[in-house]
C-alpha cells in the first residue's frame, strides 16, 4: 500500500478533506465545501433575433446539467466575481452572461409592507 504524505499546506488547512468535495468561491477564491457555496449554472436564453446568449442561474438542488461555477452566498462574493469578471471564465461562456437571478438570489429585494396586508 502506498502512503501519501500531505503536503504542509493542507496539513494546515482547516477544511477536513474526508468531509466532502471541496469547491473555490469564484469571488473571493476561498476553498470551502461545497455545503457551504452556491452552485451557478449558465443557461442559454434564445432571443427572438437568433442569437444566443447566457443567464446564469442558481441551482438550488445541484441537479442541472453543464458546467458549475461555486459562490457564497455573501453579496461581497457576489461583487468581487463581477469585478473580476469570473462568471465568463468560471462557466467557459463568451460575452457577459446576464446575473440577474444570482443578484435576485442573493441580494432580495425588500418589499415595504402596506399596512393591513399581512395575512393577504
Amino acid at each position: 500500500m502506498i502512503q501519501r504524505e500531505t503536503s504542509a499546506r493542507m496539513r494546515e488547512s482547516t477544511i477536513n478533506p474526508f468531509a466532502g468535495p471541496v469547491r473555490t468561491c469564484i469571488g473571493c477564491r476561498r476553498r470551502e465545501l461545497a455545503v457551504e457555496l452556491l452552485r451557478l449554472v449558465a443557461v442559454d436564453s434564445a432571443n427572438g433575433s437568433g442569437n444566443r446568449s447566457s443567464a446564469v442561474t442558481v441551482d438550488a438542488a445541484r441537479k442541472l446539467p453543464g458546467r458549475g461555477a461555486w459562490l457564497h452566498p455573501d453579496p461581497g462574493c457576489l461583487q468581487a466575481a463581477i469585478r473580476r469578471r469570473a462568471f465568463g471564465r468560471a462557466l467557459r461562456i463568451t460575452g457577459s452572461p446576464d446575473i440577474t437571478a444570482v443578484s435576485e438570489h442573493l441580494l432580495p429585494q425588500e418589499q415595504p409592507e402596506a399596512p393591513g396586508q399581512e395575512n393577504r
